[in-house]
């Protein structure tokens, strides 16, 4: 999964002191990235409906504000009263989210911010967290380039397009220095239970003897998520006129068989568990059965390519949830729209 890192064609030579503000930053991935912005030397606010306004243990400071409810003169203002040199939303709706909910927090959000930034006469730089769902299916074998036509056939994907869609126009209409990075699916410690890696962590941890799965058939491109932080660290410091508009896949390059990360999984947590595939659970809530993504331009512009195995994604996932726990008799769970989270669990 890992390839070479290569350096970085930086524009600027340090984050040390700089101002960066990040949308979401209570959550899976935004936690990640104020953690790299902070070992960059960055001065990193987050922002989120869930944070308590201070200083975290992190040193990071921390926003309170419902994203989905702020309007462009709010936004205009958290922007200008942080300073921001960097901004970077990695807020968003999931899959376990409503279509309106995902519609507000996936497309609305991102154009009110767009609009917003364009309006500060100091404007930061955005960089937007799209999706690989994005595209849409392809075939077996493909690598999606960032000129692949993207055709989404799910409410996620197509709310995750239409907010990269309003980045990419505030920098092309506006002046925006707006780049998208095209994440596929983040694996690594923290995952949440909503996603295949995350909820099998979970049982694994809680000494369950049987895994009862929808079909593992599909293919996914899989990268640590502390590979996603480096990439937008790195994204923040390449030559500003070789990001602005540009769409920049973040991955592995590599195609995964869903059912190798749940045998690696079992066996990095030294359980003989058994998996159980049952049809009659919903096979995934995505339309993409196959998942690869071309990683060239991000080596070409950002000078980044991910550096973590799947191995140790899974590994320190695995240690993160208190995992392997010592074997128990458990009772077979589910994992699919029956299970105890009420959703589907990739």
């Amino acid at each position: 999964m890992a390839a070479s890192p290569v350096p970085p064609p930086r524009g600027d030579r340090t984050l040390a002191g700089t101002p960066v503000l990040v949308l979401g930053g209570s959550g899976y991935l935004g936690r990640h990235i104020c953690s790299a912005f902070g070992g960059a030397g960055a001065e990193v606010v987050r922002v989120s409906r869930g944070a308590a306004d201070g200083v975290d243990d992190d040193g990071c400071r921390s926003v309170r504000l419902d994203l989905t409810a702020a309007g462009p003169d709010e936004l205009a203002r958290l922007c200008a009263d942080a300073g921001a040199r960097v901004l970077v939303n990695a807020s968003g709706a999931v899959w376990g989210g409503g279509e309106r909910q995902m519609a507000e927090a996936n497309s609305e959000l991102v154009g009110r911010l767009a609009g917003a930034v364009a309006r500060i006469p100091d404007r930061p730089r955005l960089i937007h967290l799209g999706s690989a769902y994005e595209y849409g299916p392809a075939r077996p074998g493909t690598a999606i380039a960032e000129d692949w036509p993207p055709a989404p056939t799910t409410v996620y994907g197509r709310t995750k397009l239409s907010g990269s869609q309003a980045v990419l126009r505030a920098a092309a209409e506006l002046g925006v220095a707006g780049t998208v990075l095209r994440v596929s699916v983040a694996c690594g410690p923290g995952a949440p239970a909503s996603s295949l890696a995350g909820a099998v962590a979970a049982h694994l941890a809680a000494g369950r003897d049987e895994l009862r799965l929808a079909p593992l058939r599909d293919h996914r491109d899989l990268v640590d998520v502390r590979d996603v932080a480096d990439a937008v660290v790195a994204a923040a410091l390449a030559p500003v006129a070789a990001v602005t508009g540009a769409v920049v896949n973040i991955g592995s390059g590599q195609a995964v068989p869903v059912r190798r990360l749940v045998d690696l999984m079992i066996a990095l947590s030294g359980r003989p568990v058994r998996v159980v595939e049952d049809p009659v659970l919903r096979r995934t809530r995505s339309d993409a059965a196959w998942q690869r993504l071309d990683i060239g331009r991000a080596r070409r512009l950002l000078g980044w390519a991910p550096r973590r195995t799947l191995r140790e994604s899974l590994r320190d996932l695995l240690a993160a949830v208190g995992a392997p726990r010592p074997a128990a008799a458990g009772a077979a769970t589910a994992i699919g729209p029956r299970n105890s989270h009420g959703k589907d669990s990739r």
